[in-house]
């Protein structure tokens, strides 16, 4: 039991803290709303989770054979993390009737775990810390996967429905495109430790 509140409460501190996918999930809501949202916040949840199985099952042991491949990878990453601040910059409000803006899609909210860093350092961490060497290693890994899995859908989606209240707050146009500002300036900083990092190496 012990074991099971130790995995819950270091779920809960890693999803429901700030980080790209929250910051995604809030902006979505206050351009799309809640429902509309819906299917990127399951997109990030279903994503991480499965993402998390595959480290477990050996995906990192790749890392290990084969270096380069995860400084391509962080590095395509900080690419893709600095295109998505550059939309979330430039999207106008869904008021705009000349335009049809979508939010991103399920598929796209689980294929950005992929390159989310901080998606990487608490799965990697989750297994490496919670897991044990031996018969048990396969069911604590499926125990994490599944506690992730239910934990991170309330966890981020405090972010969505935070995101769809501030939707009826900000009504209008310069206000919105303000805080589309500020979200992406968030993103890029969520970004700039592992560029400092890039660099350094």
């Amino acid at each position: 039991m012990d074991y099971l509140v130790a995995i819950t409460l270091f779920a809960i501190a890693s999803s429901v803290t700030p980080g790209p996918n929250n910051i995604m999930v809030m902006t979505s809501g206050v351009n799309f709303g809640l429902k509309r949202s819906i299917p990127l916040l399951s997109g990030i949840c279903v994503g991480f989770s499965v993402m998390l199985l595959l480290v477990g099952l050996g995906f990192a042991r790749l890392f290990e054979l084969f270096p380069s491949l995860h400084f391509i990878l962080k590095c395509i990453g900080v690419i893709y993390l600095l295109y998505l601040a550059y939309l979330v910059a430039i999207s106008s409000p869904t008021t705009d009737a000349d335009s049809n803006p979508q939010p991103f899609s399920f598929l796209k909210g689980a294929l950005f775990q992929w390159v989310n860093a901080k998606a990487w350092i608490v799965a990697i961490g989750a297994i490496s810390t919670y897991t044990s060497a031996g018969a048990d290693f396969m069911s604590q890994n499926l125990m994490i996967t599944i506690v992730f899995l239910l934990v991170s859908f309330p966890c981020v989606g405090i972010w969505l429905v935070f995101g769809s209240s501030l939707k009826h707050v900000l009504k209008n146009e310069q206000s919105l495109r303000w805080f589309n500002f500020v979200m992406a300036t968030l993103l890029v900083l969520s970004v700039m430790p592992i560029v400092l990092e890039i660099f350094a190496g």
